[in-house]
């Protein structure tokens, strides 16, 4: 059995300011990025703005939805469940892939650079 340690639970209104903030990060707070929403939860139009202005969070689904196509609000869901380390390991792949590019990029401009300095 667990021993109840506090109330650390999240309000629903700190719940969706935070997903607010993560979606106007991301998408910024146009018609289009309402447009987005709608076309990435299936919910409508009402339902998004609510998001977007802080009155509701998404539930279930929607939050799934958004999850899935939104880097800041999943980083912000994680932020919210006091997991920060989750995000940091799902990024590694997507970051290998940068380093190695980044790699490869200094590869060519040292191996151009030693063609300048000694010509064939």
């Amino acid at each position: 059995m667990f021993t109840k340690t506090g109330n650390s639970f999240l309000t629903q209104k700190k719940y969706a300011a935070e997903i607010a903030q993560a979606l106007q990060m991301e998408l910024g707070e146009t018609h289009q990025a309402t447009k987005t929403l709608m076309r990435w939860t299936n919910a409508d139009e009402r339902t998004v703005k609510n998001w977007m202005a802080g009155r509701n969070g998404p539930r279930g689904e929607h939050l799934v939805a958004l999850v899935k196509h939104s880097d800041f609000t999943l980083a912000a869901f994680l932020g919210m469940a006091e997991r920060p380390d989750a995000l940091t390991a799902s990024e590694l792949p997507q970051l290998k892939q940068r380093l190695l590019r980044a790699i490869d990029g200094i590869d060519s401009c040292i191996c151009q650079t030693q063609i300048r300095l000694n010509p064939p």
